[in-house]
């Protein structure tokens, strides 16, 4: 083989194992310090930790305010029952690649692309009895970190 092509083709060889490398998926082991963390957040009612889930880079202001409201709601009060991150269905992705058009009109798109979603399950209990509610966001990774990301506006 002449050396040229030897040349060309180690430097795809380290191209490719270099993009492998930065697009490396979460470990299971990433998967339950992210859960786990949410979680005790979440029970804690940490505002601060848990909008620090959040990726806000370009978020439409009306989403992002929206996000916090969900986020915080029963946080602190109520336990969560199960939490977990799973893999995206076929529609799940179809979904998140949309763009959506907001309450005021507006277009917006999740900035990044999920990987997976996370998905919890909340007790209540108070003097008028007990509740349960579910809620589920889409979870990206950015800069080999789980984030939750906020739809930013579509120009």
């Amino acid at each position: 083989m002449h050396p040229m092509k030897i040349k060309l083709l180690l430097a795809a060889l380290l191209l490719a194992l270099a993009a492998a490398t930065s697009l490396r998926a979460g470990t299971p082991a990433d998967e339950k310090a992210f859960v786990d963390k949410y979680k005790a957040a979440f029970e804690k009612g940490d505002k601060a930790a848990l909008q620090s889930f959040l990726y806000t880079q370009g978020a439409n202001p009306m989403a992002l305010e929206f996000y916090k409201m969900m986020q915080s709601e029963g946080a602190g009060t109520a336990k969560i029952a199960k939490i977990e991150l799973v893999d995206l269905t076929p529609e799940d992705a179809k979904k998140a690649s949309e763009v959506q058009t907001g309450p005021d009109g507006s277009k917006a798109q999740l900035p990044l692309k999920p990987t997976k979603k996370l998905k919890i399950s909340i007790e209540t209990k108070d003097s008028n009895g007990s509740s349960s509610s579910s809620t589920e966001n889409f979870v990206a990774e950015k800069d080999g970190k789980y984030v939750i990301p906020v739809p930013a506006t579509v120009k």
